[in-house]
Formats: C-alpha cells, structure tokens, sequence
C-alpha cells in the first residue's frame, strides 16, 4: 500500500524524538504523531512533521525509590480514541504498555490497524519481574499486538523471554538516536566557538569530563563524586568535571563537594537549554554516566555524536553501545574506586580521549535517523503484509 496512514502515540515527545519523526515523514507523508506533554518543536525541526497534541499525561506515583524509576501510573487523556477513530491509521506505534497501548489494542476490531509497541529497553523499575499481574496484562497485550520494536538486546530478552512474545514479531535497532549534526561543531555560532576555544585554552592541562542529567538519587552523580573523591587521595587533580543539570539533590552533593575539597575540580552549571548542549559535549573530553537505572539513556548517544569517550554505566540501556576500551568503558557506579581509576586513565594520558572520541563517532554513523526511519519502514511492511493477509481472508471467510 502507497502511503499508509502512520500513527505514532507518545507520552512525552521531547526534543529528541524530533530527528526520527522528520525521517519518518519523509518516507510516511501520512505520518501524525499525537502527544502528551508538548514542549514545542526542537530548534531546526519546525513542522518538520505533524504532531497532535492530546492534553497533558500526569504521573502518579505508587511507591518511590532512590535507585530506580520507582513503580508509577501514567494518566493519558481518553481523547486519543476520537482522534484516531478520525484518522483511521493503518499501523500504530505506541511507546510502552500504558493506557493508550491498551485503548489501541482493544479498539483494533473497529479500527482494524496494527498495533507495534515500542518498547525502549529493559531495566528493573519498568519490567516488573515480581508483579505476576502485570506481566499477564503485557503478555496478554503483545499476544494482541501485531510486532514489537527495542532499542536493545536486553530489551528484546525480556520481551521474548520473561513476556513469551515471538521471536519473529519483536525487532530491535537503536531508533531513539539524535540527529548526526545536532551536536556537532556548526550547531552553534562562531561567536560561541571562540568563547569554547577561549575556556578550552585556559584549562588546557586539565582533562575535563561532563555529566548531563537531573539531580536525582537514580542518576547516581553521588558515586561519581565519589570516585571523584578519590582522585583527590590518590593526588590527582589534573581536571574538571562540569555538572549539566538540577534538581532536588544539588545542595546535598554541593555540600559533599565542599567537605571533601572538590570545590575546583567540580563546576555546577545548573539547567542549559538543549539547543545548547552542543556548547556542553564540545568543551568537554569524556562523558560520564553513572546512572543507577536508565532503560536506555539517550545522552549517550549524544555524546557520541559529538565524538565523546563514554564511562557508561552498566545499568544503562545504551551501555550496549560501549565497545571496551575502543570507545569508552563500562563500569559498575557504586564502584567508585574502579570509575576513578577509568577517570585517571583519560587523566594521565592525553591522547586517549580523541581516540576513543573518532571511534565513537565513526561507530555513530550505524545509528542515525535516517538509519532508524529504515528499520521502522521493515517494521511497518512486515504488519502490512500480515494485515493484507487477515483482510483477504476476512473476504474469502464472507464469501
């Protein structure tokens, strides 16, 4: 079929979703991405694709936890079934098992389109291994579903393997990837450029790592700080660690800083514009991730782009995507004594980060929107093809 009607379902449509939806259009002019929780369109994709909004989600938590996402219910407003009675898709995509997975999936026998769930990746805050009623709902929804899509290899294991999905309905290909050029060193002006330079200049000696994320017990600075901390024991303060980010834990790990001599080597630069980020990764050298939980932590694929090293941690989705020594390092984040021996390697050896740097970057362009509007493309023609064969057999049954 020419020009299928493409649904994409969202629950948050933040800016980096915007490069995939711009490919995705391309190829799907009838493509309609209908959101929650809408911020605009990222700089440099204005109406690149057509978005509805449908109110605003509202998470409720039902049991909070400092090292995970903690168990939480996600209202979504009951209005998305008008809109996509109107619209008569052909496919929906639709992120996670949420309330409108499960309105897209009970109102299949009047829509009558697919339903590809998206699930991003698997971490122990989402997969609910120990709650049998909610591993018999998604089980119960894939068996409704018409194909699956992950970003990782562990998201497809727990797919296949903890919710029995089939093997040959569930695909998996990174497809929240960011623009190729998002970060790169046109993104911002030469103005910018040179007050990059000039920084640069004056810390030339010093190797400088960056973290961008929220303040949250999840997000695991602490142990970075840590680690960090160490350094300082072994003597070694031959660098910087710039902060991107805020939130309720600042003034306690500012505080952390401040008794453990670290004012110097730690720089706190609150909330930056993500149309500036690219300012962020260009000043720095390597980037660190020490989350605690991340189904797959996106930022570091930003990094890459920008042709960072990575110090990923293992409980990171996107850890995946760190190949050993060649582009950066994985490590345990309540380690710290291992993360700061990793941190003084890029430290006493200078070469080392524009090394790994290239590799990441080279290693990038296998994962590009383009790259992922692809994937979804085979995606969409796999369930065309199943429902081409259900309407012909509709007919045949009729007759």
């Amino acid at each position: 079929m020419e020009n299928p009607r493409i649904a994409w379902l969202l629950t948050s449509a933040f800016y980096y979703w915007h490069p995939l939806l711009e490919q995705l259009s391309q190829r799907f002019p009838n493509l309609v991405a209908y959101a929650a929780n809408w911020r605009g369109f990222a700089p440099g994709f204005e109406n690149s694709f057509q978005v509805e909004i449908v109110g605003n989600r509202k998470i409720i938590p039902l049991l909070r936890s400092t090292s995970s996402y903690g168990s939480n219910f996600t209202y979504l407003p009951f209005s998305i079934i008008n809109r996509l009675l109107q619209f008569r898709p052909h496919v929906i995509f639709s992120n996670s098992f949420g309330m409108w997975t499960l309105l897209a999936l009970l109102l299949k026998p009047i829509g009558r389109w697919k339903v590809v769930i998206a699930y991003e990746g698997s971490s122990p805050g989402v997969d609910y291994r120990k709650s049998p009623p909610r591993l018999w709902l998604r089980s119960w929804m894939l068996r409704i579903a018409d194909a699956c899509i992950t970003n990782s290899a562990a998201g497809k294991q727990y797919l296949t393997e903890v919710l029995r999905a089939s093997e040959g309905e569930v695909f998996m290909h990174p497809y929240e990837v960011p623009s190729s050029n998002a970060f790169s060193q046109n993104a911002f002006s030469q103005a910018q450029d040179e007050q990059a330079a000039s920084s640069l200049t004056q810390s030339s000696t010093k190797r400088v790592f960056l973290y961008v994320g929220s303040l949250v017990p999840r997000k695991g600075l602490k142990y970075l700080l840590e680690a960090c901390s160490r350094l300082q024991e072994w003597g070694c303060e031959d660098y910087l660690l710039n902060v991107v980010g805020d939130g309720d834990e600042r003034s306690s790990l500012e505080a952390y800083c401040h008794n453990h001599g670290l004012i110097e080597q730690v720089q706190w630069l609150g909330r930056v514009d993500y149309a500036q980020l690219g300012e962020q990764f260009h000043k720095a050298d390597v980037f660190v991730l020490p989350t605690l939980e991340d189904t797959w932590g996106m930022v570091v694929l930003e990094a890459m782009v920008a042709h960072l090293p990575v110090l990923c941690s293992q409980w990171a989705g996107a850890s995946e995507l760190i190949l050993d020594a060649q582009n950066g390092f994985c490590f345990d984040p309540k380690d710290p004594d291992s993360l700061a021996h990793l941190m003084q390697k890029f430290i006493l050896n200078s070469e080392l980060s524009s090394q790994m740097g290239r590799t990441a970057g080279v290693l990038m362009k296998n994962y590009t929107p383009a790259e992922a509007a692809d994937f979804m493309v085979n995606v969409v023609d796999f369930v065309m093809v199943s429902r081409a064969k259900s309407i012909s057999k509709s007919r045949a049954f009729s007759r």
